[in-house]
């Protein structure tokens, strides 16, 4: 199934999770004077518009990244706004970054990316997107492309692996995908991002990979509906490897989200 375009939630409050954790993680990560790789399974187009007629339908970049911005949820020198500006600067004030773009703005020279995604529309989106920046955009299966690249070169680095889940296999599937990547790239820094449903269909998944990887960093937030009746009342980050300060940055953002 290749339905999803995430035009439509672009900047919503679980991007507003997802993107200030993988923030958080690059930044960290790029102090060290050590090349990395980044690889994501799931890339989608890169870069968004929030003023398009896709964004406007659903408000849930207004309820999300648009929301945080007003309230000021996050220091002005954090890398998530830094990279949020950067992209302003460069697209437009209503421009959004996903988080392929994200990894572009955060990586140096010698650093490397590997980037999957599948939709048709999605990759050319993507390829365009990406173009200023070096990174190497895959029309691929991305759980294919992380079997077949992982250990990297370099080996230091990070995965990001965010599906859309519209594939309800996934569920099952996923703790044994990450299972396989963690034994090949035992110091890898897996991250997966997954909806928190009100029908509890990501429960047994997150069971799985608790009971798998007891050290790894497991932070959900709950938020309100985007409209009635929309199944996801929250969002998920599960990390293998987190890099150090993580763990203080995903309890800063409980609280935040804790007000909602």
């Amino acid at each position: 199934m290749l339905s999803y375009q995430h035009l439509y939630h672009a900047g919503n409050l679980a991007d507003v999770h997802k993107h200030a954790l993988l923030s958080a993680a690059l930044d960290y990560m790029t102090r060290k004077d050590k090349p990395l790789s980044y690889l994501e399974t799931h890339a989608g187009r890169g870069l968004y518009d929030l003023a398009g007629p896709e964004a406007l339908k659903t408000g849930e970049a207004a309820a999300g990244i648009t929301r945080a911005l007003a309230e000021q949820w996050f220091a002005p020198d954090h890398p998530y706004l830094r990279h949020l500006a950067e992209v302003r600067d460069r697209f437009g004030p209503a421009a959004y970054p996903g988080s392929p773009l994200i990894a572009a703005l955060a990586l140096r020279p010698g650093d490397a990316m590997q980037l999957a995604e599948l939709h048709p529309a999605e990759h050319a989106a993507l390829t365009e997107a990406i173009e200023p920046w070096t990174g190497n955009v895959h029309r691929v299966s991305g759980f294919d492309m992380a079997f077949s690249r992982t250990p990297p070169e370099p080996k230091r680095g990070l995965l990001l692996c965010d599906p859309s889940f519209e594939v309800k296999e996934d569920y099952r599937a996923i703790p044994e995908f990450l299972g396989k990547v963690a034994r090949k790239w035992n110091v890898g820094v897996l991250m997966l991002w997954y909806p928190i449903l009100s029908s509890g269909l990501q429960l047994d998944m997150v069971i799985r990979l608790r009971q798998a990887f007891p050290d790894a960093l497991s932070h959900e937030v709950r938020f309100p509906p985007a409209r009635p009746g929309h199944g996801m009342v929250g969002s998920g980050m599960f990390v293998i490897n987190p890099p150090w300060g993580l763990a203080d940055e995903a309890a800063r953002l409980s609280k935040r989200f804790a007000r909602l």
